[in-house]
């Protein structure tokens, strides 16, 4: 492996100070970065796509790690110098695009298999999963894996079960698509700045079929109307859809359930009821 400066240094020398608006907490702990990228599993085929690299942290671990090619997506132009320098560490092996992910797709940014492994940007994490699942409903192809860092309350709705506090909109989208599992907590001052919160590192790995057949779209806009009233039965929750009484028939559920009580096949029954009325 090539010798690199102390991140800290990189930081200094680059002045990049990590910026509020941009949801920015550099993670410059070499041993939890390298424990992410382990997480990661076999990086040495296909593509390993990282958002919001900042300077490096984790990117230097992942190519540590063997990975064939690393895509970093950042936003932040401040960031591109110490990439570029990183990449001339090693050739051939890290490409830097200065874009939002919100507006990428994962199958244009390089061969499968294409893993995601990131520490996400708090402000922008739950809509960029949620634009990855519904690509992943599209294409199967479209990902292989995920292993990234969320807000530990994020990632606790993502593995959430039913009939639980956090069970909700998320748990349900992802689970649809993904086996999920906490694969362990990050306190807040392993970042700089230290947000206000702990982080939890979450692995997706996408199931061979979907758990139930549905329609991502109207999957979400079940789940929606569903959880836009989680305290109020089904029969007051869907109202926005059609008809609660007719569409939880031909669902199998019952009309005094709550948005909490339903299963992911379950809404996928919804989903599928909707569908049908065209």
């Amino acid at each position: 492996m090539p010798e690199l400066e102390p991140l800290r240094e990189t930081i200094r020398r680059h002045g990049l100070n990590a910026r509020r608006s941009l949801g920015q907490h550099f993670l410059l702990d070499a041993n939890l970065t390298d424990r992410i990228a382990r997480a990661a599993g076999d990086l040495t085929h296909g593509t390993t796509i990282e958002i919001g690299p900042g300077p490096g942290g984790l990117t230097r671990s992942l190519l540590a790690a063997g990975a064939r090619h690393v895509v970093a997506v950042e936003r932040d132009p401040r960031c591109l110098a110490a990439l570029a320098e990183l990449g001339e560490a090693y050739p051939g092996r890290l490409t830097a695009h200065k874009a939002d992910a919100q507006h990428l797709r994962l199958a244009d940014l390089g061969p499968p298999p294409r893993t995601v492994v990131a520490n996400l940007p708090y402000n922008v994490a739950t809509e960029l999963l949620i634009g990855w699942l519904d690509e992943l409903a599209a294409d199967p192809d479209a990902a292989a894996g995920f292993t990234l860092m969320f807000q530990k309350e994020v990632a606790d709705r993502l593995v959430a079960a039913p009939g639980t506090k956090a069970y909700g909109r998320l748990s349900i989208l992802t689970q649809w698509l993904c086996a999920a599992r906490v694969l362990f907590k990050v306190p807040p001052q392993a970042f700089t700045p230290p947000p206000k919160v702990w982080s939890g590192v979450v692995q997706l790995t996408p199931r061979p079929a979907p758990l139930a057949p549905a329609n991502s779209a109207t999957l979400q806009r079940v789940t929606g109307a569903a959880f836009g009233q989680r305290r109020k039965m089904l029969r007051q929750s869907l109202k926005s859809l059609g008809e609660p009484a007719d569409l939880a028939a031909r669902a199998g559920v019952p009309l005094t359930a709550r948005a909490e009580d339903l299963s992911v096949e379950s809404y996928c029954a919804i989903a599928r009821a909707l569908e049908a009325d065209g």
